[in-house]
Order: C-alpha cells, then structure tokens, then sequence
C-alpha cells in the first residue's frame, strides 16, 4: 500500500530516468567496442555506406558490424537512411569519437567494461571488505594510457608546464624529474623527448606499467630517462629531483600520506611538485553538479578505492576532493600549494606545491 505522499508523478520520472540510464550503459558498451574495432575511425573516412562497406573498410564481418549498427542508430550516435540501407557517421559526432578529432570520448567508454568485469570480486568486498588488486584489472593501463595522451601528455608543454613559472628554461638548461606513479610513462617519455638535457624518470609498483614504458623509451632511442618498480611510499631519496610529478596518482595509492612525505624528502629546497589528479571537492554534497560526479565515483568504487584497500591501504578514492588534498599536502610539508584548472580539461584540478 503506497503512503498518501506518495507523488506517482515523481515516481513515474524516475522510472523514465532509469530507463534512459539501462540505455546509455548499453551504448557505452557498443561504442567500446566500436573504439576497439576501428569502426569510427572506418565511418570518418566513408560517406553514407552500406554495413557491408563498413565492414569491408574495418576489416570485420559484417554480421556483428550490422547489429553494432542497430545500437549506434537507436543510440542517435550514427544516422541510417533506409531507401538506400546506409549508414552515415556524422562530421561533428566523429569529432568525438575518433583520435583526429577534439577528444576521443570513445576511448573513455572503454573504462565502462572493464570496470563490469570485477563486478563479482567487488560484491564479495562488499560482504567481507578488502579489495581487487590491480592484476584483476586486464588493458587497464592501456586504456589509462590512451587516456592520459589526450589529457596530460598532450597538454605537458603548451598548457602544464606554464604552470610553474621559469620551468620551461630550467628542461632546457638541464634538471632532474622524477615521476611517482607514472604508469606507462608517457609523460617522462614525453619531456624526455622535449628536454634531451634534462634526466628524467619514472616509479611505479606496476610490472606491466614499468614494462610498457621501457619498451616505448628503448623504441624511441631515448637515453636520459629511466623507469623502476618502487613503492611510492618509500622513494628512499633526499634532495635528488628538481621536479616532481604525479599524475593521477596520489588518490589510489595504499599509503598516499607515506608517498607526499617520501615526495617532499626527495625533492630539493628550491624544487617544485606539480601535481594532476581529479577534480572535485571532498564534500559529496558539492559535487552534485560535477559534470560527470557519478562516473568518477563509480570508478573510484570499482577500481581506485577498491586497489587501495586490496593493499590494506587508505582507500582515499578518486574523490578525495581538492580540500583534502591541500590539508595532506601542508602536512607533508609543502608549505605554497596553488590550484589551477586548464579550459580542455574539467577532470582535473592541477596543483603547484613547494616547501
């Protein structure tokens, strides 16, 4: 027996709402896979095609590429025109779904299944507690990876390094860097690359991570960068980098107090920590506007917090919020931290800290 407050009306629109949620999780599945399978990267280059063309240019079969189509067409992702049997990418969707355009959302969409296959593991720490650890997460460094390209790497030298006044003639003149939890290595790959007199290098607790990145930097000739497994939390270093970086990195570590305090031992009196991780506050009410709130929660849930924890770790989470971030950052000792925000990024918060 429904309450006498019961408002139908507002009960009706959730519903609606709940519909359109099971829908747009469907699609975010299929435009996976159609990132995966090159088939926007196929339609950009293709007018209006039959499933059989489409198929053809991607190298795939058709009979899987014309159900994919089925979603992307009721998705309004891409436009069907039934005289002729053909299906059209438009211009400004592809601006968003392949490498050449402003930003490859699909790419993103990525993070949807991979996250759904520790589902199981997850419902277990929910009963028991604990965590997944990171081997329980396959191409998640690939994926962070590409990630990582349209976000920081592609930004490093035009947008991040302006941050910190002078730094750009200090690469050129010659310094030390060190990145902490630097996954794959694109940046340190990057400035290496930009700065060839300056000596960089990346930590990380990841095997693949490390791995990937050695062979990138080998592929490339590069020889003033190095990679390591270590723990961020024991650098074991005093005063030995100039620059530090972490990107994306403080919020899901075991020990993230451990990691800013062997940061600032390693770091030299004059030096600079710069700092990307994710936007938002640590207060869930005033996130509610976030532009993508849920998600960044939900992969906090399915992988940052639940990696920390598998650890025995903090579990701080992605959303740790920019409030917390400056009061662990004081207490470890930097005592000058300014917040900034560049216009193509709203997913992160970039922060400058010295001693």
């Amino acid at each position: 027996m429904k309450d006498s407050n019961f408002n139908q009306q507002k009960a009706e629109q959730f519903s609606q709402s709940l519909v359109d949620i099971l829908n747009k999780s469907a699609v975010a599945i299929a435009l996976s896979l159609g990132h995966r399978c090159g088939l926007f990267a196929a339609m950009a280059a293709l007018p209006a095609s039959t499933s059989k063309v489409i198929a053809e240019k991607a190298g795939l079969n058709e009979r899987y590429v014309r159900e994919w189509l089925g979603t992307m067409v009721t998705g309004r992702v891409v436009s069907y025109f039934p005289e002729t049997q053909t299906y059209q990418l438009p211009e400004e969707h592809a601006a968003f779904l392949t490498n050449e355009g402003e930003f490859n959302l699909a790419s993103s969409m990525q993070f949807v299944p991979i996250m759904g296959q520790v589902e199981d593991k997850l419902v277990e720490c929910f009963k028991k507690g604990g965590g997944v650890p990171y081997s329980e997460y396959p191409r998640f460094h690939e994926v962070m990876a590409s990630e990582s390209d349209q976000t920081t790497v592609a930004a490093l030298e035009s947008h991040i390094i302006p941050l910190v006044p002078g730094l750009r003639e200090r690469l050129e003149l010659g310094i030390d860097v060190l990145d902490v939890g630097c996954g794959s290595g694109r940046a340190m790959i990057t400035l290496a690359a930009a700065f060839p007199k300056s000596r960089f290098a990346g930590y990380d607790f990841s095997d693949e991570g490390i791995s990937r990145a050695d062979r990138e930097a080998k592929a490339l000739g590069l020889t003033n960068v190095r990679f390591e497994i270590r723990d961020a939390a024991a650098i074991g270093e005093t005063a030995a980098y100039d620059l530090i970086t972490s990107f994306d990195a403080i919020h899901d570590q075991a020990n993230p107090a451990g990691m800013l305090a062997s940061i600032s031992q390693a770091l030299r009196p004059d030096g600079v920590y710069l700092i990307q991780d994710i936007a938002g506050s640590s207060h869930v009410e005033k996130n509610l506007e976030h532009p993508v709130g849920p998600f960044v929660y939900t992969i906090s849930l399915t992988h940052c917090m639940t990696v920390s924890l598998a650890y025995d770790g903090e579990g701080l989470g992605a959303m740790w919020g920019e409030e917390k971030a400056v009061k662990m950052l004081n207490e470890a000792g930097f005592t000058d931290v300014t917040k900034h925000r560049l216009d193509h990024d709203f997913m992160n918060t970039y922060y400058v800290a010295t001693k």
